[in-house]
């Protein structure tokens, strides 16, 4: 999908795509996501299907692109002043919001922990979600003016989410393993930049 639609019509569509491919997910597996079968399930002519999305990578695409933004506002939604000038508290307050959300969302945790290789960095969902960790972040601590901050904070973002997926991949299911794995990984990235930018 190249730009979103503008007509309610298509965007009603496209929301219904995305809510069979995502029923499809939970109650099979990624791999049962196909044209085929979300024109099956949704009543959608495969024909509409196709309007919007060419191939079901697309669909995923789309989906991990929603989730992402879901967890942005779900991060923005549940940031509070800590009032802390602590590293180590605020990025383990950073590390908990994301686990909450991915905990809480079985489909996040399905198609995005379990099933994608590689984090979409190039993604604006991505590069939002790593710009509000970074708003809250420096918030609350004093951090040095250096060349290229956001890549820093899309790596630190990077580094938290791919810990979370080692876990889910190994237990099947994220825990508090991989809480405490994230946080213990992005803090010594954090104290690695602070350390290099002094």
């Amino acid at each position: 999908m190249d730009s979103p639609p503008k007509q309610e019509r298509s965007k009603k569509r496209i929301e219904t795509i995305l809510e069979t491919a995502e029923t499809i997910l939970l109650e099979e597996n990624i791999d049962a996501i196909t044209i085929a079968n979300i024109s099956k399930l949704s009543g959608l002519k495969r024909t509409s299907t196709y309007k919007f999305f060419q191939t079901p990578d697309s669909i995923k695409s789309a989906l991990v692109s929603k989730y992402l933004l879901e967890c942005n506002k779900d991060f923005i939604d549940n940031i509070d002043n800590i009032n802390s000038q602590e590293l180590s508290v605020v990025v383990l307050r950073s590390v908990e919001i994301l686990h909450n959300f991915f905990v809480e969302s079985k489909a996040a945790q399905a198609l995005i922990l379990l099933n994608t290789t590689c984090l979409p960095v190039q993604k604006e969902s991505f590069n939002q979600l790593s710009g509000s960790v970074q708003t809250f972040v420096e918030k609350n601590i004093n951090l040095p003016e250096i060349f290229n901050k956001d890549g820093v904070f899309r790596v630190y973002t990077q580094i938290i989410i791919s810990i979370f997926s080692l876990n889910t991949r190994e237990g099947g299911l994220l825990n508090e393993v991989g809480k405490i794995e994230a946080n213990r990984a992005a803090h010594a990235y954090m104290l690695n930049w602070l350390n290099q930018s002094n």
